[in-house]
């Protein structure tokens, strides 16, 4: 198993990052909140996940193990494979997931493309006891009986979106925020984003 890699980020398009380790580029699947921390021709270390199936050896990668164990988690439920994991991580963080699971919040689930009512119902099902407990409540928060929201599904992708157009994560971060009150119970990235690179532009 290759556990993790670490070296030079030496490209980064779409849904993957190439790593540099040893002088060899090695391709990585990851989530868009994943590759939003890393920059191409900077050092980066990222948790992996090797799937080995009989024509393919495709490596997934991570900010910290926790996710990773997550990701391996999650394809123990039945019609979970990597891709869809992956996708659930991408709208989820691991302690968001975690509360859903064991809330039994099959609607946060199927917000996640890719799985329906009785798909969610099965995660959680199964799931129940793997993931282990769901975060407490921010002892700050805990007096006024009010849990942490969980990040908005839509969030890292627009950040992702805009650090791939050469925005600094700390922008990209900013405009995000600004655009928050934009976004419907249903939201469309791609307005999003544009919404975010326009008042990028007029900075």
């Amino acid at each position: 198993m290759i556990a993790f890699l670490s070296g030079r980020v030496a490209a980064r398009a779409g849904g993957t990052a190439v790593i540099e380790v040893g002088g060899v580029g090695m391709t990585v699947h990851c989530t868009p909140a994943t590759l939003a921390g890393l920059r191409v021709g900077e050092h980066a270390t990222v948790a992996t996940s090797l799937v080995v199936r009989e024509d393919s050896l495709t490596l997934y990668g991570f900010a910290d193990d926790d996710e990773r164990d997550v990701f391996e988690r999650l394809q123990q439920a039945g019609g979970v494979g990597p891709r869809l994991a992956l996708g659930i991580l991408a709208v989820h963080t691991p302690d968001a997931l975690r509360a859903a699971v064991a809330a039994e919040d099959t609607a946060a689930l199927t917000r996640v493309s890719g799985i329906g009512p009785k798909g969610a119902q099965r995660i959680a099902l199964e799931l129940r006891d793997k993931l282990g407990p769901p975060p407490a409540a921010d002892p700050a928060l805990a007096e006024y009986g009010a849990a942490p929201a969980p990040e908005a599904p839509w969030r890292p992708q627009v950040v992702s979106g805009l650090v791939n157009l050469g925005w600094s994560a700390k922008d990209a971060e900013a405009a995000a925020d600004a655009v928050a009150s934009e976004a419907t119970d249903t939201p469309d990235v791609a307005v999003l984003l544009r919404s975010a690179l326009r008042r990028l532009s007029r900075a």
